[in-house]
């Protein structure tokens, strides 16, 4: 199999990872096993652009084993696990990607992939269906459709949808409840603390945490700020979320004011230049300051640079940034997507992967499967349960059924009280 990875000898120590990964991942591991004996992806080949670590090299070998050939390149310069991908090219996938690519290396490993002419697409982000739009349109016309994984991409998406110019169905992966109520929330709130305590050191508790953004990801993170001591504030956009965070018993401010008390400030927005200018000017001396949003756009580093006496590297994934009056802020991996950008982060937990994953297989083939036009589109309910039937069964748990009494009340309008 074709591969442009960064050490084979790696893939020992990957293939470990990913055993490690598969033991969490049980209804992934189900899926799997259903995919071997009906072969739904015989013939078929699917490109991916994903986080490449153990548990992403799973989703690869489910595919793999529904009879697909599967190309798979990182969808983040930095959050690519090597031994991760060392395996995978040991165990067969195609695999194009190594940690620090820069930008150039970043999009030739996505043509890289969508050379192996794809008939699905598996994106997280959205770079590769733009690619695939604006420079590899002899594509499209054999793609079958596509399947978004993250907040981001699907706002990408839709705006493209609006404007006419997405030319094949993408299933909205991350709107589906399996995903963004879990995944979003639990797995974010975790993995961003993670990296967080693993780069830092740093005791959480008493700190004042910011996060920016009270979406289902923002939602996480100041739960989880919330449930190792710290005092959190919210910063938002939307009235409803505003008041969501106050009530869920949380202080509420705009940025501007926020940052004068932050000890940490996390942006989990998807928009650009959450935290910039006049922000640092009002920023607390000793904040560090991380993002769990997908691209590296919602801390202004640029701007940093330009308005900081001198700035360097003071610990692995840890920039300092000295302003002229003597106050200095961290800035944690660049920027980018904290909970998997370090050095040794792992991003979510693999039971919570499980979940968004196992989304992710099924989709691809609801694609196969149906008939669909252009457009970004949820996945069906039905989907959704079955995976979180199969979960709860795993968990070892049971729950409740209506009974036939029961049906009937709830369809009849006119049943009395």
């Amino acid at each position: 199999m074709p591969y442009e990875v960064k050490d084979m000898s790696l893939a020992p120590q990957g293939k470990k990872k990913i055993k490690w990964v598969q033991n969490h991942m049980p209804v992934l591991e189900h899926i799997k096993k259903e995919f071997e004996k009906t072969r739904p992806f015989e013939g078929i080949t699917i490109a991916s652009c994903l986080h490449l670590e153990p548990k992403t090299i799973n989703l690869g070998l489910t595919l793999q084993a529904g009879g697909a050939e599967v190309a798979m390149t990182g969808c983040n310069p930095l959050s690519t696990q090597d031994d991760a991908t060392a395996a995978g090219a040991a165990l067969g996938l195609n695999m194009y990607g190594w940690r620090g690519e820069n930008t150039e290396e970043y999009y030739q490993n996505i043509h890289r992939v969508l050379d192996h002419q794809p008939d699905i697409l598996i994106d997280d982000g959205a770079d590769m269906i733009f690619l695939v739009h604006r420079e590899r349109r002899e594509l499209i016309e054999k793609l079958k459709g596509a399947c978004e994984e993250t907040t981001t991409g699907i706002h990408r998406l839709k705006a493209m949808a609006k404007d006419n110019a997405l030319e094949f169905p993408v299933m909205a992966v991350n709107d589906a409840y399996t995903k963004y109520l879990f995944d979003n929330r639990y797995g974010t709130g975790q993995s961003t603390f993670d990296s967080i305590m693993g780069a830092t050191n740093m005791l959480i508790a008493g700190k004042t945490a910011v996060v920016c953004g009270y979406g289902w990801c923002g939602r996480g993170i100041a739960m989880r700020a919330s449930g190792l001591g710290a005092n959190v504030i919210v910063t938002e956009i939307d009235p409803i979320r505003a008041l969501e965070a106050k009530m869920d018993g949380f202080r509420v401010m705009k940025v501007l004011e926020a940052v004068k008390h932050a000890n940490i400030l996390i942006t989990a927005t998807g928009n650009i230049d959450v935290v910039s200018g006049e922000d640092f000017q009002n920023m607390k001396d000793g904040c560090i300051m991380a993002n769990s949003g997908h691209f590296n756009v919602e801390i202004n580093r640029d701007h940093l640079v330009e308005i900081c006496q001198s700035h360097t590297k003071v610990k692995e994934d840890i920039e300092e940034f000295l302003m002229k009056d003597g106050r200095r802020f961290y800035l944690m991996a660049e920027g980018r997507l904290v909970n998997l950008a370090t050095e040794k982060a792992q991003g979510h937990p693999a039971e919570i992967m499980d979940l968004s994953f196992s989304m992710q297989a099924l989709s691809a083939k609801y694609l196969l499967d149906e008939k669909v036009d252009p457009g970004v589109l949820r996945a069906p309910d039905e989907i959704d349960f079955h995976i979180a039937q199969l979960k709860l069964k795993a968990m070892g748990l049971e729950i409740d059924e209506l009974s036939s009494r029961q049906i009937e009340y709830l369809n009849n309008w006119d049943e009395g009280t």
